[in-house]
């Protein structure tokens, strides 16, 4: 196989180094040519062993997380510029976003505050009923999937989180392009009902958000500990979640979104509200300006500040 670095696809996007890696391929850090810009170019990487009908549903994949995420105007969502096609094989180019995973974050400082925390949360939500509002589900939101990017805000540096790798979205209403019972998506962030068979809901989207809030405080997801991914899945059908010690007055909104029935979780508009109301009240709150961040309706260009592992 020849070297990558360099390599130019479609005769325009240049590659320059591997930023991330998931489990269908490759993040590149490249110069669109043309427009003179930096993207992020998502390469498909299939294992050689599997059969042909296995490649053109993983592309299927490929090119309907594209899709997927063109849909979306939303500066919580990465945004899709482009697909292209190279050896046979979609390359997905995207917006970059000079960023961490929430994951990277996690590794380093271990736990974040609760206000930190609620803020992430607060800008992840508006990312799904965005998403929700035109049919698309995420399907595997996780710490991994969240990228937190610094931006400067009226003088101010804060923190934008941005909802990537809709690798497993899918539209209200398509037909699954995998086998029929098959839970896709990280045992320790997917619903109860998921895990039981289950179609994907909004209502389970908000259960991986309130795993995914969960993990920000407490320093790992409410099931992570339970040891390999079938004594997870058992605990997540079978107990409640943990209570979020860590979270100060977040507790009550975490414990809300993992409740194990879907019908009993709060609607987005209704987590919306539970936000605002709990925020303010947060330790650290009071002594800090109003976070014009965490209004997520107008997009906002990535900063120019260095690019990490995304």
């Amino acid at each position: 196989m020849p070297p990558m670095t360099g390599r130019v696809i479609a005769g325009r996007y240049i590659l320059d180094q591997p930023i991330g890696r998931g489990a269908m391929g490759v993040v590149w850090r490249g110069r669109d040519q043309l427009l003179d810009r930096e993207v992020a170019v998502k390469e498909v990487v299939l294992s050689s062993s599997i059969g042909l009908d296995e490649r053109k549903n993983a592309y299927q994949r490929t090119l309907r997380e594209a899709r997927t995420a063109a849909r979306l105007s939303h500066r919580g969502v990465v945004t899709v510029f482009d697909v292209a096609e190279e050896d046979g094989r979609p390359w997905i180019v995207m917006e970059l976003v000079p960023s961490r995973s929430l994951d990277q974050v996690l590794t380093v400082e271990k736990r974040l505050t609760p206000l930190r925390a609620g803020r992430i949360g607060q800008q992840l939500l508006a990312a799904l009923a965005a998403a929700h509002a035109v049919g698309v589900l995420h399907r595997d939101v996780k710490p991994s999937n969240v990228l937190i990017a610094r931006e400067r805000s009226g003088g101010e540096w804060d923190e934008r989180a941005v909802l990537t790798d809709f690798g497993i979205a899918q539209f209200a209403g398509d037909p699954r392009l995998t086998q029929t019972g098959m839970v896709m998506g990280s045992p320790g962030f997917t619903a109860p009902e998921r895990i039981r068979g289950g179609s994907a809901t909004p209502a389970s989207d908000l259960w991986s958000l309130g795993a995914t809030i969960y993990a920000a405080v407490e320093g790992s997801g409410p099931y992570e500990q339970r040891g390999g991914a079938i004594t997870t899945m058992s605990a997540i059908i079978n107990e409640d979640a943990p209570v979020a010690s860590s979270s100060s007055r977040l507790a009550p909104l975490i414990a809300a979104l993992l409740r194990r029935d879907p019908s009993a979780r709060p609607s987005a508009a209704a987590a919306a509200r539970m936000f605002s109301d709990v925020l303010p009240l947060l330790p650290g709150a009071a002594a800090e300006p109003e976070h014009p961040a965490t209004v997520m309706s107008a997009y906002v260009p990535p900063p120019a500040a260095p690019a990490a592992s995304a």
